[in-house]
């Protein structure tokens, strides 16, 4: 028997049959929650008949651009970097056949932490355990940074070379694909970008990594790296460039790329956490301006992308506010605007 009440994405009677048998201690039937917060691919949390939760991770139900939610991408990568003093959920079993519930999908084990996914979510922790927090997320991403990818099995994964062009091809491209409110402000940013692409530095990238996407314990500690559907192999000042966007302090004019909890009393500025990061590293972060200019930039398209495909009913009902995430993607490609100018890149 199964859940008849399963949230959209889940055809309950098929994945209860595909659970039990390929992941190891699961016992049938099982009861799916899908977890608030999710603005791309869906997570659900998986509950068996013993009580036990594990997570389960799937495309969202329709409106997928080309190359988007590749499934085989998240699994490969948190399955490579599992053992590596990089915390993921465990990786349980990956379904490759997506007649079982319309799309491919995989399972991991269910962490249990603090997502601090804005600025309230802080006030779970105090302040000591608020700096702790900060330089954890630092240590973990200059961990990733330092793992070799063909150490993990990683090599030949994914192109390495010319990261920041494919990648503004590629967003450019979906983000005229998916609508976007206001193409010629962002078309006018990725044209200078492209024309000012700095020198790689070869890594693995995680490709939105920020504290909404890591589970702390309450003294701080990182738990759990979540939501590895753009990790690629690339240019790993990126991710810098990424998080630095997210990480919002007091007195900010500019809102960050996306809400988080850094404003909040006990967490360091920017500038120190791009100090500790190029400490841990060893890494040269002169043209970290550029990344973060590339970072608001893509999360203008991103969020073009993902305002298209809530307009269209296809991302689960999670309380998503459709009016704020237009006027973000408004608001992140002037931001994005702004720092190229800033750096000479645009008149």
């Amino acid at each position: 028997m199964s859940d008849d009440t399963a949230p959209a994405g889940i055809d309950s009677a098929a994945v209860n049959a595909w659970l039990a048998e390929h992941v190891p201690g699961l016992r049938a039937p099982v009861t799916f929650e899908l977890i608030a917060g999710g603005r791309s691919n869906l997570t659900y949390r998986v509950t068996d008949a013993d009580g036990v939760a594990r997570a389960l991770r799937r495309p969202p139900t329709g409106g997928v651009l080309a190359t988007a939610h590749d499934m085989s991408r998240e699994w490969r990568f948190i399955s490579a970097v599992s053992g590596t003093d990089v915390p993921v959920p465990e990786p349980l079993a990956y379904c490759a056949d997506s007649t079982v519930t319309g799309a491919e999908f995989y399972v991991m084990g269910y962490v249990a932490g603090l997502v601090l996914a804005d600025r309230d979510a802080a006030g779970e922790l105090d302040e000591l355990a608020r700096r702790r927090a900060a330089e954890q997320t630092i240590d973990v991403l200059a961990a990733l940074h330092q793992i070799e990818p063909r150490a993990v099995g990683l090599a030949g994964t994914a192109k390495q070379d010319g990261y920041l062009a494919r990648q503004l091809r590629r967003w450019q491209r979906q983000v005229h694909q998916s609508g976007a409110p206001d193409l010629a402000l962002l078309d006018e940013v990725h044209d200078a970008l492209v024309a000012h692409i700095p020198e790689q530095r070869d890594g693995i990238v995680h490709g939105d990594y920020r504290p909404g996407n890591i589970a702390y314990g309450p003294d701080g500690h990182v738990l759990a790296v979540f939501d590895w559907e753009l990790a690629t192999l690339g240019d790993s000042l990126a991710d810098l460039g990424w998080l630095l966007s997210t990480w919002e302090q007091e007195g900010d004019v500019v809102p960050p790329a996306t809400p988080g909890p850094t404003a909040a009393p006990g967490f360091p500025g920017r500038t120190e956490v791009a100090e500790r990061y190029a400490r841990l590293t060893a890494t040269e972060v002169s043209d970290l301006p550029y990344y973060v200019a590339f970072a608001r930039w893509r999360s203008a398209c991103i969020g073009a992308g993902v305002y298209a495909r809530y307009r269209a009913g296809v991302m689960g009902d999670d309380g998503y506010l459709a009016q704020a995430r237009e006027q973000s993607v408004r608001s992140q490609g002037e931001a994005a605007r702004d720092a190229v100018r800033e750096l000479g890149l645009l008149r």
